[in-house]
This record gives C-alpha cells, structure tokens and sequence, in this order.
C-alpha cells in the first residue's frame, strides 16, 4: 500500500543552500516527502497554517537569534512536526541551545552529506515518533496512578530470581519496595506474618496478597491490602510493584456485620433458652402450615422431636379432637393465618401424642409478621389445662423480674417507687434511689465471653442485696445498670452510707470460672423529694448524677444536689 508523502518545510534563508536540498530531496527519487521552502519566519508560520507538516528542517544559514525566535512560533504552529536543526561536529553548544528552546533532533551537517538526508530521515522521525508515544504512555500511566485510590510502589531491580543469565539473585526485602516508613508502620502483631508471607511469595515467584494493620503517628490503626506482582521480561525479574489499599471502612462494615451475627446468634440462643425454660409449648408455622419450631414442652407433649417435626403439616404433629365428640378440632392456625388475627380453641380440646396418649390443652394461636408487615406464619402456644393456675404465676413473675439475676426489673422497680413515694409523702420521710452503672464492664464481657459476663452480673446482684435491708429494692435496669431504691431514709446520709458499701462491696476481685475479674461502680444518687416530686424525675435525675460520676473518672458516687460535703464520695484509696 503506497503511503502519501510526508509534507516538510524548509525554513532557510539562502537561496542556494535551499536549492541544493530541495534538489537533494528531488533527486532521491523516494517520493516520501513533499518539500515546502520558507524564507524567513512569517512565511513559514503562513505555511504551517495552511497544512499539517510532519518535519520542519531549519537551515543552517539562520544565526542563533534567528534560530530562537523562530523554535517558539514554530513549535506552536506545529505542535506534532519533528523539528530538526543543524549541528556542527566541532561544536554542538548551538544546537543544545535550540534543543532546550523546542527542537526535537540535530543533524551532524559535517558527518553527513545531505544527500542521504531523504533516507535518514524517516528513521529519525519514526525514532521520535516512537519517542514520543513512549512519552504519552508514560504520561498515561502517571495520570492514571494519581487518580488510582491505591498507593503504588515501583521498586526497580538489576535481578529478581533470575536475571537472564541463569544466575540466581536475592529478592528484594519488603522496605526496599515499599520504603522503610512504611514498612515500619506495620502493626506490631502483624509484621512478622508480612514479612514471612512477602519472602515466601517472591522467592516462590507468585502474587504477594496480604491484608494487614498499620500504626500511623497518632497511634491511630488502619487497614490496608497489599498487592505486589513482579515485572518480568521473559524469564527476567526487573523489579516490584506493590499496590496499597486503604480497606478501614470495609473492615469496619465486617466487624460490625461480625457483631450484628454474633448477637443475633446470642438472641437466639437466649430466646431458645428462655422458651425451653417456660412451662408452655410453643410451636410454630410457616405461611404453608409446615411446622418450623418447637421447644422442649411441645416435644415432650407431642411426643415428636425437633428434628422430625421440621418441614411437616401442623396438622400431622399437632393431632387435635373434641372431647365431647372425638371429631378433629377445626384448623386454628390456617384460620389465623387467613384472618391475620389471634385465634384460639375450644375449652373442650383434646391433645393426642404420636402415643396415642390425650390430654386436656387450652391454647392460642397467633399470625408472625414478617418486616414488611405481611403474615409469614403462626405461632401456638399451648399447655396442659391443669398447669395454667401455675403458669399465670410464672408468667407473672418473668414479666416483673430480670431473668438473668431473679432480681426485679424496671417495670416492677417503677411501681415499687411510685408506692415509696407515696407513703414518704404520708410520713414526711425521704426515698433514696441509688443508680448505678458497672465501669468497665464490655472489655469484661467480650474478651472473656457472654457466660462470664452473666456470671459476673449474677455475682454483681448478690452483693448488692447484701448491702440493703429487707425493705428496700434492688432492681436490674438492664446491661450492667443497677438500681437501689431506698424506702423511707431520715436523710442524705443514709443514702450516701449504702453507696460506700455498694462501692466498697462491688470493688471487691471476683473468682470466676478460675479467672480473678474486677469492675467498680459508678453511682449518681437522688432524692425524694429534693429532686423530683414523681419517680419519672426522681430516676432521670439518678441517671444523671450517674454521668457525672463516669465524667470524672468513674468508681465512686454523687448525689444530684446536695450539700457540697456529699455532693461526692471521699477519693478512693
């Protein structure tokens, strides 16, 4: 395929030196060229504004002034055009000077004969051409590592494994590729895995993956991936490059979806637990009446286990008649399902067990609710009809105590206070009511696991009963938080006397599960009627002399207003 001819112009001043190039060019007979010849400047810059020009020759017959005020323009006009100037063997310094000023090449005028410059030519021009696109692409990959979010690391190498000649040479260490400083800020407890991981990876020529945390000045933490490959020529290693990126924020999404699993897990269990300890059955259904759960009362009643109850019809495990006619009782969980309201059986219904075994049940069945609102199923709720006198009683009592501690909780605490308050009022006497948070607790509860922790509140819950009388109340608010109320207290000093021995009681070191724990209390105190007419106001202002306390520095007590010798406790020893 013939290529067109590439337009170069010929800025020179002299007639016959023109000439004899023009002619040059003529006589070659390659035809790759199509010669323009501009006498001075202004007609050049004219040229050039007519035509796209591949090269642009400037003679040698311009002085150097001329020369450098006809680069800029020049350069300007055509952009893309080789730009070559001549050079003389015996001194260059004019033709340095012209490269600084814009020129992309010289020629030797006194090595060689212009004759051959229609066939030298080209070759420089591919030479700069390629040059040049060696220039863009570098440029490229410059622009493209500034925007990159990832820091990059190029280390370059005379080795690698190996350097072309068989000869084996070390790896490069992790600082000569990232940098001692950064190499440095490695986490402590993660640096050696780095490091073993980096030379395992080089030495077996493979990727380098690692995830890791580093230190920053600050003492600050964060996350980062690093990813390294080798740049290789054949079966040459040139050196490294190593990628950093900043991966705090997802690792911050993971622990936390790691948190939400693990409590998720852990309500579950406790809901598990909590079922399996109440003397009702439950079980419950999918949308389809298959039976999804049951806890150990509605196995032992049905006589079917979890495992083989899963998946099946309702109807199959959960076999039900009328007393009084033996017929099958109607269909209570698809009429709740279907209705989306609470439905329950007949006073006359009878159980029959995988046994055969009957027995008189009351129960109620009630549509679960998925997220969004709609009806996923239902839950039933059953029990021996002779039990019920007892499970009321239960029921009452799980609905006013903490399950955990036996102790009251809020509900039951909120009323107790309500009562203390108005016999108080009768009797011209004062309620004391201590709240009370455990310092430290979490680090406690997560590094040592759930089961110490519930051990440790349980521990918390003793101690405190014995530092009251019978009269007063201690009151598990819920987490780590306590709470006393003090029943008809002659004055400040009774209140700030029990907190000593709260504080002096729950300071003490716990044995449990053969570990020693320790966690104080940081407790705000308030006081009917000094603070608050009703137990809303008389608890918020406990709360809050509570945060005053964990303000400056936890493990004591305030009040919330009081004379400034029991506004706190003495400092502790």
């Amino acid at each position: 395929m013939t290529q067109a001819p590439i337009n170069m112009l010929l800025l020179e001043r002299d007639p016959g030196t023109a000439s004899r190039i023009l002619r040059t060019f003529t006589d070659s007979g390659t035809g790759r060229f199509n010669v323009k010849w501009a006498t001075d400047l202004p007609v050049a810059l004219e040229l050039l504004s007519r035509a796209d020009f591949g090269a642009v020759l400037i003679g040698n017959t311009l002085d150097d002034a001329d020369r450098a005020n006809a680069l800029g323009p020049i350069s300007v006009a055509a952009p893309s055009a080789l730009i070559l100037v001549p050079a003389m063997a015996t001194d260059e310094r004019p033709a340095r000077k012209a490269l600084s000023l814009g020129a992309q090449d010289r020629i030797i005028t006194d090595q060689l004969d212009m004759q051959y410059l229609p066939q030298v030519l080209p070759l420089i021009m591919k030479q700069a051409e390629t040059a040049s696109a060696l220039r863009r692409s570098e440029a490229r990959i410059r622009a493209m590592s500034e925007a990159s979010p990832l820091g990059i690391f190029v280390a370059e190498a005379g080795g690698g494994r190996h350097n072309g000649t068989g000869k084996q040479e070390p790896e490069p260490e992790f600082e000569q590729v990232l940098g001692t400083s950064w190499a440095a800020s490695i986490h402590p407890d993660d640096r050696d895995e780095v490091l073993s991981a980096w030379r395992t990876a080089t030495s077996n020529g493979e990727p380098f993956r690692m995830e890791c945390r580093l230190k920053r000045g600050d003492e600050s933490v964060v996350w980062v991936s690093f990813k390294s490959a080798a740049m290789r020529d054949g079966p040459a290693t040139h050196g490294h490059v190593l990628t950093a990126e900043n991966i705090t924020d997802r690792k911050t999404i993971e622990s936390g979806l790691r948190a939400a699993q693990e409590a998720l897990f852990d309500h579950k269990k406790r809901t598990q637990v909590a079922l399996d300890s109440i003397g009702d059955a439950v079980l419950s259904t999918d949308l389809q009446g298959a039976v999804t759960y049951m806890n150990l009362m509605a196995q032992e009643m049905t006589g079917w286990s979890l495992d083989e109850a899963m998946g099946k019809a309702f109807h199959e495990v959960f076999r039900t008649i009328d007393s009084s006619t033996g017929a099958p009782a109607g269909d209570s969980v698809r009429q709740a399902i279907l209705e989306d309201r609470p439905k329950a059986l007949s006073a006359d219904c009878i159980l029959v067990g995988r046994d055969g075994k009957e027995t008189p049940i009351e129960d109620s069945v009630e549509p679960i609710h998925d997220r969004s609102g709609a009806v996923s199923g239902a839950v039933i709720i059953f029990h021996h009809l002779s039990q019920s006198r007892a499970v009321i009683l239960r029921m009452a009592h799980l609905a006013q105590h903490d399950s955990l501690t036996g102790l009251p909780n809020r509900v039951l605490l909120s009323e107790r206070l309500s009562q203390a308050i108005g016999l108080a009022r009768r009797h011209r006497k004062k309620v004391g009511l201590l709240y009370m948070d455990l310092d430290h607790f979490k680090p406690v509860n997560d590094s040592l696991g759930h089961a110490t922790g519930d051990q440790l509140l349980r521990s918390v819950a003793d101690r405190l009963l014995s530092c009251v009388r019978d009269t007063d109340t201690v009151c598990r608010q819920g987490g780590d938080e306590f709470v006393i109320l003090l029943n008809e207290i002659e004055s400040l000093h009774d209140a700030a006397h029990v907190a000593q021995k709260c504080r002096s009681a729950l300071s003490a070191p716990y044995l449990i599960r053969g570990k020693e724990v320790r966690v104080t209390p940081s407790i705000g105190i308030s006081i009917y009627p000094d603070d608050g007419s009703d137990a809303d106001t008389v608890i918020q202002k406990a709360d809050t002399a509570m945060f005053k306390v964990k303000a400056k520095g936890r493990n004591n007590y305030q009040f919330f207003n009081a004379p400034q010798d029991l506004l706190t406790a003495p400092a502790p020893h």
